[in-house]
């Protein structure tokens, strides 16, 4: 994908102040990760006279399919040169989008420090993109960016000049032209791009609301094709469409009394709203947790690599857990811990009942030994699988409390993350990610070999098509193994006494 700004300039005024207000330094060639591909901007020219800076999206159009399963995220939705030829790495779309907003987020905001004046100045632009796929042809481009006090050249791109009966294609070759602040320019374009496309490489849901009203202040609360622009960039989802129209008209009428959006929508009092706001993932996973110990019953529990001790927390916070201990390798991770549950200044009886201590569960420990419970929460993709086998008989051979509780990310959810850049774990520090599949197939081993049942939960929304962004087992001794251990106990000391 590829798209150039240009602008012109004089010595008072040089074309070059464009490197001030992009970050971007004329004289040197940048790369940058962004989802689904890695981004490049160059200067192929830069003077007094005339600057353009040029973003070059490379997509990594395997993975593109590969993590969006080809069900609308991949591939065109009409394409029919299946999964992996389709025009995604080329042709303008959201994947270009982000890229801007990633790439040029400074620039978009209206901030420059070198040159605080700048970002208010209109400047001479010209924007060019090669390859925009325009579902409504050249009419709707000119419809939706006209009204923004562009000049619009927007040539229909053959299907293929050596057959012209063949027609046009879906593909415009795009040329923008007028007198805009950059950071105006680069909103337009960072909305009316997946517009025209009308199509979204990642799960849109209630956050893009906020985004597009952020992207469209200034612009789209009064333009002609804000109902279109609103239902596309929301992929027409309905209760989003409505939320966001209601919002702007908001911002219309605020404009139009002159008043603040605040003074018009008072008919909530704040303090009495009970809209519910999202949970955060690591929220739903403690409750998901605490949910699932205790329907088990488990009163003294085990926290494996506790971390910081969130869950620790959480959990002295129900009496019914009367003995809790974090365990994690890293010293100081258990000092911002102790701080965190204030064990300085806690009371006798609560602090008897929670106990931080450092070790390792690569290796077996009497301490943790005769424990209802253990959890794992986001442990194990931090360990480099060949040691994965050592945790495993720590926990499930040696320790071996009645229920263990493991929660993992589930990789192929990744693709709803928009800013994680493809092929990327959630975290520096993982060492992998499993699917549902490989995550089910461990667990099952894992069950098999030291007389556990398994069961999964899901964490966090279950997407249709790839499922929670946490996935849960819970690992609970079976009746006949405990029996069987037992009657093997019972002989050991009937053994021992003869």
């Amino acid at each position: 994908m590829f798209l150039t700004i240009s602008t012109t300039g004089t010595p008072e005024r040089p074309a070059t102040d464009l490197g001030f207000l992009l970050h971007k330094h004329p004289d040197k060639a940048q790369a940058f990760s962004t989802s689904y591909g890695k981004a490049h901007v160059v200067y192929p020219e830069a003077s007094v006279e005339r600057c353009t800076a040029a973003l070059l999206l490379e997509v990594d159009a395997v993975a593109l399919v590969r993590r969006g399963k080809g069900k609308g995220r991949g591939g065109a939705p009409d394409a029919a040169l299946a999964q992996y030829v389709n025009d995604r790495p080329y042709a303008a779309s959201s994947l270009l989008a982000v890229a801007l907003s990633s790439v040029f987020s400074s620039a978009m905001k209206g901030t420059c420090q070198a040159k605080p004046e700048l970002p208010a100045r209109p400047l001479p632009l010209r924007v060019e993109v090669p390859a925009l796929p325009a579902r409504g042809g050249a009419d709707l481009v000119r419809a939706l960016f006209e009204p923004l006090g562009w000049t619009v050249g927007a040539e229909p791109v053959a299907l293929d000049t050596e057959f012209p009966e063949w027609g046009d294609s879906r593909y415009v070759s795009l040329v923008l032209e007028g007198e805009q602040r950059l950071a105006d320019a680069l909103r337009h374009l960072y909305v009316l791009l997946p517009v025209l496309d009308d199509a979204k490489h990642y799960w849109v849901s209630s956050d893009e609301v906020d985004k597009l009203l952020r992207a469209g202040e200034g612009w789209l609360p009064d333009h002609p094709e804000q109902k279109l622009i609103t239902s596309r960039y929301l992929s027409r989802r309905w209760s989003l469409t409505r939320q966001a129209m209601e919002r702007l008209e908001l911002v219309r009428l605020a404009e139009t009394d002159d008043s603040a959006v605040e003074e018009i929508d008072n008919a909530v009092d704040e303090q009495t709203d009970t809209e519910e706001k999202p949970v955060p993932l690591a929220v739903q996973r403690r409750d998901a947790i605490v949910g699932a110990l205790k329907a088990t019953d488990a009163a003294r529990v085990l926290d494996l690599g506790c971390g910081q001790g969130q869950l620790v927390q959480e959990l002295l916070k129900d009496t019914r857990f009367t003995e809790i201990v974090g365990v994690d390798v890293s010293m100081r991770a258990l000092t911002i811990a102790s701080r965190r549950l204030k064990l300085d200044r806690m009371g006798e009886r609560q602090s008897e009942r929670v106990k931080l201590v450092q070790g390792s569960l690569a290796y077996t420990d009497k301490r943790l030994k005769g424990y209802d419970a253990a959890v794992l929460s986001e442990v194990i993709e931090h360990l480099d699988l060949p040691r994965l086998p050592a945790l495993e008989y720590a926990v499930f051979g040696s320790a071996r409390p009645r229920t263990v509780i493991v929660t993992t990310p589930n990789v192929e959810y990744n693709v709803r993350w928009e800013t994680l850049p493809a092929g990327h774990v959630r975290h520096g520090d993982h060492r992998f990610e499993w699917t549902r599949e490989e995550f089910r197939g461990w667990a099952g081993t894992v069950a098999e070999r030291h007389g556990y049942g398994v069961e999964f939960v899901a964490v966090g929304p279950d997407d249709p098509e790839v499922g929670p962004p946490t996935q849960m087992a819970v690992f609970t001794v079976s009746a006949q193994n405990t029996k069987d251990r037992n009657t093997k106990d019972r002989n050991t000391k009937e053994e021992k006494a003869a």
